[in-house]
């Protein structure tokens, strides 16, 4: 069962079982392997939702391009299907799906309530076996219809790769409208397509490096209200804000740790060095974890807690650093050429993300948490600030093309082939992306 929100949504998963095929190997035939690093998208037909006012054409249709964008499916063009689906409770004739290749096949039905709800249902085959691998169905009001169907994709990305699906997220991210000269910084929140855009900040003053919370629909971010940047948390649901703490100086870069209960930040103090703190949010205690005539910033917690990596100058250039989460054990992880910031744990704990600046150019890569491994996804004239989408597989960034006149926002996942564009109607920068939702 998955819910969201309970007081503007329920989401009702059941189980739709197809007891024609019980007989048939539990075990399907087609699945991805998404641990063999490049990997050919799945063809997969999807079939517009069998309903009685579009509304499930339109359901399917965002499935479909869901799992475009994670590169790992080819939803087959529906002008070459032979078979039209009529009943959505009946087995299909494999065989016609067989012949235009299509290895997984998804059909569906959307259905209004006597009390208004939706209720969507799909069925997720396998062609070459011949046998249902998946069924759900999800009750909803219709203004939540989009988020149904990113259910539905991360149901068919993980019952097809093992791995959970990152559709049903939000990013929080800053709007920029404006001349460059005049730019008009706002906090604003979408689905992870780009869809159903909401702003948080009115724009009066500048908001910068928005951060979600991992276990609320909470964020952290930094505000410029007082002409001081300052540190402030916000319910995004109710718009109830508040003062994380009046740190002297300046505060920069705050991200929460993985259990929600305290955020760790960069100080700037007087004498020009910034060190690394942490606040716990319940008793407002402040600890401080790093000493360095340097300047210390961009941390970011492992997703057990155990360790923060950050980004120091201290050896001349900045460079990422590992060290406990009490501060001990100070390692430099990172040894390339060039320049590294904004470094950001995996949630899977396998890898840090970074920013690299080196011969001219900005890149976005990846290494193991002991610095092997390096690898650069993406390169550019300005891009940085990566963000892990929640199961680890793909990256969310900004990049600004030279003469663009700013940034948009861009994803792609861990081979580097897949660099999409997310649509945003004004420039974007500094996303973060949420968990799955619940």
């Amino acid at each position: 069962m998955k819910k969201f929100l309970a007081s503007l949504l329920t989401v009702v998963t059941v189980a739709v079982g197809f007891a024609a095929m019980a007989t048939l190997p539990a075990r399907a035939l087609v699945e991805i392997d998404v641990n063999k690093g490049v990997v050919e998208p799945l063809p997969i037909a999807i079939t517009d939702f069998i309903s009685g006012n579009g509304i499930g054409a339109e359901i399917s249709s965002i499935v479909a391009a869901d799992l475009q964008r994670s590169g790992l499916f080819a939803p087959i063009d529906k002008g070459a299907f032979i078979e039209k689906i009529s009943n959505p409770d009946a087995a299909p004739r494999f065989d016609d799906w067989k012949v235009i290749n299509a290895q997984a096949l998804v059909t569906g039905r959307v259905t209004e309530e006597a009390d208004g709800r939706l209720r969507a249902e799909f069925r997720l085959w396998d062609t070459f076996a011949g046998q249902q691998l998946v069924g759900e169905q999800f009750f909803s009001s219709k203004t939540h219809m989009r988020r149904v169907a990113h259910i539905i994709a991360d149901a068919i990305y993980e019952r097809l790769t093992g791995e959970k699906g990152y559709f049903d997220t939000r990013v929080v991210f800053i709007d920029e409208s404006g001349s460059k000269n005049d730019r008009r910084k706002r906090l604003a929140i979408m689905d992870q397509d780009g869809a159903n855009v909401r702003y948080l900040s009115d724009g009066r003053a500048m908001s910068m490096t928005p951060r979600f919370s991992p276990t609320r629909q909470e964020i952290t971010y930094m505000s410029y209200e007082s002409g001081q940047p300052k540190v402030y948390l916000l319910q995004i649901e109710t718009g109830q804000r508040e003062l994380v703490g009046n740190f002297p100086g300046m505060t920069f870069a705050p991200r929460f740790s993985p259990d929600g209960q305290k955020v760790i930040m960069s100080l700037l103090r007087e004498d020009g060095n910034s060190n690394i703190y942490t606040m716990d949010l319940r008793s407002r205690t402040t600890t401080r974890l790093t000493n360095s005539n340097a300047i210390d910033t961009s941390p970011s917690y492992s997703p057990d807690g155990s360790k923060v990596v950050f980004t120091s100058d201290r050896g001349g250039q900045p460079q990422i650093y590992v060290m406990g989460a009490d501060g001990s054990g100070q390692t430099r992880v990172s040894f390339g050429g060039g320049s590294y910031s904004t470094p950001v744990w995996s949630p899977r704990g396998d890898l840090i993300a970074f920013t690299k600046q080196t011969g001219g150019e900005f890149q976005i890569g990846v290494m193991r948490t002991d610095g092997s491994g390096e690898r650069i996804l993406s390169s550019g004239f300005q891009q940085e600030g990566p963000t892990w989408a929640p199961n680890g597989r793909y990256i969310m960034f900004f990049k600004e093309a030279a003469g663009s006149g700013g940034p948009r926002l861009y994803s792609i996942d861990l081979t580097g082939r897949n660099e999409q564009a997310i649509p945003t109607s004004n420039y974007a920068s500094d996303p973060a992306w949420s968990p799955l939702l619940e």
